[in-house]
């Protein structure tokens, strides 16, 4: 019988060696290589999956989706749970990952088998959320095991459709000697977890823990082999909660889900454009709307700036929700262009509502903001902006000019200044659309 090949693999950046050493010669970190299995000797090899012709698979079967019971939800997902897809959600501790997932587990369709296999709590502790979230299905088995060979022999001998794994960092298999959440052990579940996926037609949501920096732990292999990567998303002074996907292989990989905590669990929010808005009775100088573009949809967003006296030799730039660097562009492009010199003051920029926003479309409503704070001067009532700025000063056009026009249409707002590539051929009622090519055109229409 031929013996199992060794080799030690660091836990810090995956590199192999052939033998021990006390450093890692990749990355010279000490005492992080651990020895794993490279290959497991066999003595009967199974037989291989016999090819499938294309011919065969019929259309309804290609457009099967679970409904998850949200649908925002079903949005990041990309019109539903597929069938054999396996979906990694990540996110800081005690932000509502696994409350999510039990409330999904028990919203899906009465006709799945659904089953929750859990390494960190207990059964009873799963029993205790479920009383208290209102949550009852006969269809949802619970499992409290970290042996994932066992879950996934429970999985096919009771049919299940739609697995949860809580979490993958807590998972083991009995064919590698290194500890949970290591990085052999967490390179050897997923990979099993994705052919059981793919072989059986299984949906698999699988919880992650992310590191201090806020990436999902382990080593980026993982990311690469699941099918969907979902980050959760929320701020600690907010009760709303966002979840992002960063890779999808089945909708858009930039869509966002919007849900609201409350005491019966998640609710999702219908119209997220009104979260990011105050709507303030009294106009307030420093804040203007834009409309930015997240995933498949526009969003309404407010955009806060306050422009306040240094007291140091050194101008503060902080930037919340949008790019800091490209705040201090945009404030060098105003002094030269437009005549506005901020070196001495300090600016502070803020998105409504914790969103984050990483497209240049706001670039125009954020220099407007600062512009109104610094002038203490309000801007005209129902005035939405957007396009990105050049370093000449120009203004120039974005994706999706009509459909952020028309979100803001909807909204209620009156007046559009936007690049004047964007102007849409369509009139909108109630909308006075203004077109511009330079920034300095926009800094004589928008306070009244």
């Amino acid at each position: 019988m031929a013996r199992a090949k060794m080799a030690y693999v660091c836990t810090n950046c995956s590199a192999h060696s052939v033998k021990w050493q006390g450093q890692c010669p990749e990355c010279a970190a000490w005492n992080s290589l651990s020895q794993t299995t490279i290959s497991t000797p066999q003595t009967d090899r199974p037989e291989g999956i016999v090819p499938s012709p294309l011919s065969s698979l019929s259309e309804d079967s290609l457009d099967v989706r679970y409904p998850t019971g949200f649908s925002e939800f079903d949005r990041v997902l990309g019109d539903g749970l597929m069938p054999g897809s396996v979906v990694l959600l990540g996110g800081d501790p005690g932000v509502g990952k696994s409350t999510l997932l039990q409330q999904i587990a028990a919203l899906l369709s009465d006709s799945l088998n659904i089953c929750y296999a859990t390494g960190e709590e207990s059964l009873r502790q799963i029993s205790q959320r479920s009383r208290r979230l209102g949550l009852d299905s006969p269809y949802l088995s619970l499992l409290a095991d970290t042996s994932l060979d066992n879950i996934l022999n429970q999985a096919v001998s009771g049919g299940t459709r739609v697995l949860i794994i809580d979490s993958i960092q807590t998972m083991t298999t009995m064919d590698l000697p290194s500890p949970p959440g290591s990085v052999a052990q967490l390179r050897e579940c997923v990979g099993r977890i994705v052919q059981f996926a793919k072989q059986h037609e299984v949906a698999v949501f699988l919880i992650g823990h992310v590191t201090k920096e806020g990436a999902i732990a382990g080593p980026r292999i993982v990311e690469h082999m699941v099918d969907t990567v979902l980050y959760f998303e929320s701020d600690p002074t907010s009760r709303y909660s966002i979840v992002r996907a960063v890779k999808n292989r089945f909708g858009a990989s930039s869509e966002l889900g919007i849900f609201s905590m409350t005491e019966t669990g998640f609710v999702e929010v219908k119209n997220p454009s009104a979260i990011f808005l105050s709507r303030n009775a009294e106009e307030n100088a420093g804040s203007f709307v834009s409309v930015v573009w997240e995933g498949s949809r526009p969003l309404l967003v407010e955009i806060q700036a306050l422009v306040a006296n240094g007291n140091s030799n050194y101008a503060k730039r902080l930037a919340q929700g949008v790019d800091q660097n490209r705040l201090s562009l945009l404030l060098a492009v105003l002094q030269r262009h437009g005549d506005i010199s901020l070196a001495d003051d300090d600016v502070f920029v803020n998105v409504v509502g914790g969103l984050r926003i990483s497209e240049t479309a706001v670039d125009l409503p954020t220099l407007l903001a600062i512009i109104s704070s610094l002038r203490d001067r309000p801007c005209r009532t129902g005035l939405i902006s957007f396009g990105e700025i050049g370093l000449a000063g120009e203004v120039r056009p974005v994706r999706y000019g009509t459909e952020r026009i028309s979100e803001a249409a909807k909204q209620g707002f009156s007046i559009a200044i936007v690049p004047e590539s964007n102007i849409p051929n369509q009139k909108f009622r109630g909308m006075e659309i203004v077109g511009i090519r330079k920034l300095t055109e926009a800094l004589d229409m928008v306070f009244d």
